[in-house]
């Protein structure tokens, strides 16, 4: 058990919420009970989750998708009054962190697909320098675009959308979860064969067929499973609290 000040100390410690310029607050979104015995991970603070962790006898909720985002509405209605009313009621804590979760250099999501796929790489492309790139760890490279789409629809357990390429031979690798549309111009640009990321707008379709890169849209959710229980596991190994990832299937 620990107290609430604690943990929060202890995401801010490992998350650095104040290196980034982010889309809605990070850290603590709604108080609840002091003292923490349980935490439950997940991908989304949706209703589904809170009645999980409800179910599991969570004190404290971590997420990457939060309550809260710049420029919402702010009248607390609707589906916002019900996950509201249910974490209050329950007397839950809910932490979440976006960018700083994606960011980290071994828990976040980057770091985490990365690992998922085999790959290695570094970060410091795009915007916030959020994006990766790398090879395959074994040193091999990919036959084709349709090899390493085949390779993440296996390792990520859902179809991939892929646009084809003139590559023949995939080698360099540029990745970052969920909606990271904007940042394949910088992939392209730093020579990467093939990018990987949740989502896809009309424009990457020509992108990749005009630049001969790769694209990828695998999954917003299926992408970003991976970092909020890699780092909520961590955190309650070193403060002695029990863990538990919940998954909520989303198609997106």
């Amino acid at each position: 058990m620990t107290e609430r000040s604690d943990l929060l100390a202890a995401c801010d410690a490992l998350l650095q919420p104040e290196r980034f310029r982010d889309y809605g607050p990070n850290g603590l979104q709604v108080e609840g009970k002091q003292r923490v015995q349980k935490i439950v991970s997940g991908v989304t603070a949706s209703l589904a989750l809170i009645e999980a962790a409800v179910a599991a006898k969570a004190d404290a909720i971590f997420v990457h998708h939060g309550l809260f985002w710049r420029g919402q509405d702010g009248r607390v209605t609707g589906w916002m009054k019900k996950r509201l009313a249910l974490l209050l009621a329950y007397d839950i804590n809910l932490l979440a962190y976006h960018l700083p979760l994606d960011a980290h250099p071994t828990l976040g999501n980057n770091a985490q697909l990365g690992s998922k796929l085999g790959l290695v790489g570094q970060p410091g492309l795009g915007e916030q320098e959020l994006c990766w790139l790398g090879q395959r760890g074994d040193g091999t490279e990919f036959a084709s675009a349709q090899t390493l789409a085949d390779h993440v629809a296996w390792a990520l357990n859902r179809p991939v959308t892929l646009v084809q390429s003139s590559q023949t031979v995939i080698k360099n690798i540029a990745w970052c979860t969920g909606g990271a549309q904007s940042y394949f111009e910088a992939a392209i640009a730093a020579g990467a064969d093939a990018f990987i990321t949740g989502e896809i707008s009309e424009p990457q379709a020509h992108y990749a067929r005009e630049c001969g890169v790769a694209y990828l849209a695998c999954g917003h959710h299926a992408t970003e499973r991976f970092g909020a229980p890699a780092v909520a596991g961590y955190l309650a190994q070193q403060l002695g609290l029990a863990h538990t990832f919940i998954d909520i299937d989303n198609p997106a």
